[in-house]
């Protein structure tokens, strides 16, 4: 089995990465939550209690919980050698371009002996405060207070499906939409090179660098040939066209050949195509049905001919079209809100229709999106419940907390 394998949404999920929420949420303030893209301060101790629930269902359903924050510490202890790089890297990224603040912070990060507890600091952000008195001859030290962050944290990093998607044995590490989320994708960049697990087994399908930005929760496995992506808030058209010449001319082991691209509404509510739209079953979809009337679906395919890709827009009934590029009779779609118009705005908004799959039928979701829950178990789902008011406040669901490595076929 190859360390990445995913070409389904629903398929049993054997092997799944997470990261349990750190102090990260501890240098969130009522100034940064727009920058830092949370719409409240989560209670710390109550996101990681609610965020082990979540790895115990998991672990309860047979699944291999494997942490962001362990995997990078691990390839940092296997290569000594490349730490320096990631830092200075790291302290790039982070907007560090002061020689004199590279050097102070670098100094500081040097007396974490633990990988780990690096790899969590890194994570976290630096306070000015942090770093005792500094003396320089800078004139923005004799102004700033002692709370202001040096460092801003990365406090969506629990949300692990954005910073890449797993598709197919590779993974199509991101571009992100946000300066404060794109330095999130430095952690799988190094992974997928240093881990001993993974080092040399993960075609990287797109590229951190590359100048358009997707995101993972745009990203859906329909099966080994067909890929969802939305166009949306984070991910742009130019990034799925990008994606595709990469797959289907750069990568030999690509198995994708149709990529359907799906053009929803850009907005904050709709961040995302799986906050959305999730697959539950081999023929069914959770929706909310505010986007019924407005999507535009386009089928991307290999023109060899021409060395590029064909685009067709393809109009009708959304049920008939999935049903068309998915081989199916038919497909059954389940409203967020069973219909109520009133239900579904207030569930979608807390993640009603963002379902983590990890078996067909039997699904991961908030405990709080009460209607939709039932309607889904009058249909037969087995429906399991996160109790999670302090997750959501970062606006992503149990899909968009997990990264699924391996999925059986």
């Amino acid at each position: 089995m190859s360390n990445i394998h995913v070409t389904s949404e629903i398929k049993t999920l054997k092997k799944v990465l997470l990261h349990r929420p750190g102090d990260e949420l501890l240098n969130l303030t009522p100034d940064t939550l727009g920058e830092l893209l949370f719409d409240d301060i989560p209670d710390l101790a109550e996101a990681q209690l609610e965020h082990d629930r979540f790895a115990q269902i998991l672990r309860d359903n047979g699944v291999e919980v494997v942490y962001l924050e362990d995997l990078m510490a691990e390839t940092l202890d296997a290569h000594p050698e490349i730490k320096e790089k990631f830092l200075d890297q790291w302290l790039e990224e982070s907007g560090v371009h002061t020689a004199v603040y590279h050097k102070i912070i670098k100094d500081f990060l040097a007396k974490f002996k633990n990988n780990k507890e690096l790899v969590l600091k890194t994570m976290a952000g630096i306070t000015f405060s942090e770093l005792g008195e500094i003396h320089t001859n800078f004139l923005v030290d004799r102004i700033e207070t002692a709370s202001h962050l040096l460092v801003n944290p990365m406090p969506n990093l629990y949300f692990t499906r954005d910073p890449f998607a797993s598709v197919g044995n590779g993974a199509v590490i991101n571009r992100m939409y946000s300066v404060t989320r794109n330095r999130e994708t430095i952690y799988a960049d190094y992974i997928f090179k240093y881990h001993p697990e993974f080092a040399g087994n993960v075609p990287d399908l797109y590229g951190r660098n590359n100048h358009f930005h997707i995101e993972g929760g745009d990203v859906l496995n329909v099966n080994e040939k067909l890929l969802f992506i939305g166009i949306s808030q984070r991910t742009q058209a130019e990034a799925i066209q990008d994606l595709a010449m990469k797959m289907f001319y750069e990568n030999e082991g690509n198995k994708i050949e149709t990529i359907l691209a799906f053009n929803i509404p850009n907005s904050r509510a709709f961040m995302h195509l799986d906050t959305v739209f999730t697959q539950i079953d081999t023929d069914a979809f959770t929706i909310h049905p505010g986007i019924m009337g407005t999507l535009q679906v386009f089928a991307i395919t290999k023109d060899a001919a021409k060395h590029d890709v064909k685009i067709e827009e393809h109009t009708g009934k959304l049920e008939e079209i999935l049903a068309k590029f998915m081989g199916l009779p038919k497909v059954r779609l389940f409203p967020c809100g069973a219909g109520d118009a009133l239900a579904a705005e207030r569930e979608q908004w807390n993640d009603g229709s963002n379902t983590l799959t990890i078996a067909p039928g039997k699904i991961i979701v908030y405990k709080r999106n009460y209607v939709t829950n039932k309607y889904l178990k009058e249909n037969g789902f087995t429906v399991l419940e996160l109790e999670a008011s302090n997750l959501c406040v970062g606006r992503g669901g149990p899909r968009c907390m997990s990264m699924p490595l391996i999925r059986e076929d």
